[in-house]
């Protein structure tokens, strides 16, 4: 099984990925599985590991989590953050917020989401402002065109 190190720096390598969906990027749940995954991966012999995992690298602070990615849960590396501020007027402003999961004080999770652009540090907007919009489509890659809107 991969560590939390090794879990953050893949998320960091890819860049954007899905939690668990399937899609034009790669499936964090079954990078950690190590295999693709039927059904849902809370029945997979592997879930507890995905889902401590995936707890690691959504508190590391480098990740956005979102609904990028055919409305589905998204992990954004902080490095392509101000690619994503340059082409934030391509997307529906529910795809950029940040979702979180967040415990109650009566025990039960709840989503909090943070609008875009009230999640986004103010360096990342200026290094936003600074690309043009075909250099933050390199970095995010082509695929990128084929899911907005």
């Amino acid at each position: 099984m991969p560590t939390t190190k090794q879990a953050l720096q893949w998320v960091e390598q890819q860049g954007i990925v899905l939690q668990s969906a399937r899609g034009p990027v790669p499936s964090f749940a079954e990078w950690v599985a190590g295999e693709k995954i039927r059904g849902s991966w809370w029945g997979h012999s592997e879930a507890h590991e995905i889902f401590r995992l995936a707890e690691a690298v959504i508190d590391s602070g480098d990740v956005l989590v979102c609904k990028l990615v055919h409305g589905k849960v998204t992990y954004v590396h902080r490095r392509l953050w101000p690619a994503l501020v340059r082409l934030a007027s391509r997307f529906k402003p529910e795809q950029i917020a940040e979702v979180k999961s967040v415990h109650t004080p009566s025990g039960k999770h709840e989503l909090e989401i943070t609008p875009y652009p009230r999640w986004v540090p103010a360096m990342v907007k200026k290094e936003g402002k600074s690309l043009n919009e075909n250099e933050a489509i390199a970095m995010i890659g082509e695929w990128i065109t084929k899911i907005q809107q």
